[in-house]
């Protein structure tokens, strides 16, 4: 049951955190936030990351973009803000995988590496989660993460995902096929 609208607007918050879609105004703030990254601290971490091609049109195309991808319910697309002032911490992302009688997909996350170790990501993830369940009618999503990740598994795991598998082969990155740790969560747990 894809969403059929003209617009995708969830807004959802927690104690310390609004996660919504990105808007057009929010543009100096995303920016900023990306610019002020700290070096890489780990392999699965992007560290600082090359802005200048960012341009203010070419977020507002992005900003359309996700729409476009919400409202044909192929990925919904939020952005993380601080309550208090309106920082830009992260992004959490659904990707649909299948629908009809599987209503099945697939969560990414990140949080800006210099808003680390302040249970951001715990916050975000576990209010994403509900909105997948209660807002996209998903019924099942996983997390797909490289097996040495462990903050991303550890976080899977702190918000109630459980461990499934390890798929064999399963994404091309860093150059070859690797494997991935998959955790769940479904929405009648």
């Amino acid at each position: 049951m894809p969403l059929k609208e003209e617009s995708f607007e969830v807004v959802s918050e927690t104690e310390r955190l609004e996660i919504r879609p990105l808007k057009k105004s929010d543009y100096e703030n995303w920016l900023s936030e990306f610019e002020s990254r700290y070096s890489s601290q780990h392999r699965h971490d992007q560290g600082k990351i090359d802005m200048s091609d960012c341009t203010q049109e070419w977020f507002h195309n992005l900003v359309d973009k996700h729409q476009d991808l919400a409202i044909t319910d192929i990925a919904h697309v939020f952005g993380v803000f601080r309550k208090e002032d309106g920082t830009h911490l992260g992004m959490v992302d659904f990707s649909t995988l299948a629908r009809d009688d599987f209503q099945w997909g697939r969560i990414g996350y990140f949080i800006h590496n210099q808003y680390w170790r302040k249970g951001y990501g715990k916050e975000a993830v576990k209010e994403a989660l509900h909105i997948a369940f209660n807002h996209l009618k998903f019924h099942r999503i996983e997390a797909h993460i490289n097996v040495d990740n462990s903050a991303s598994f550890n976080l899977a795991e702190s918000v109630g995902m459980t461990y499934e598998c390890t798929r064999k082969g399963f994404i091309f990155e860093f150059g070859g096929w690797t494997d991935n740790l998959i955790y769940y969560k479904n929405s009648i747990e």
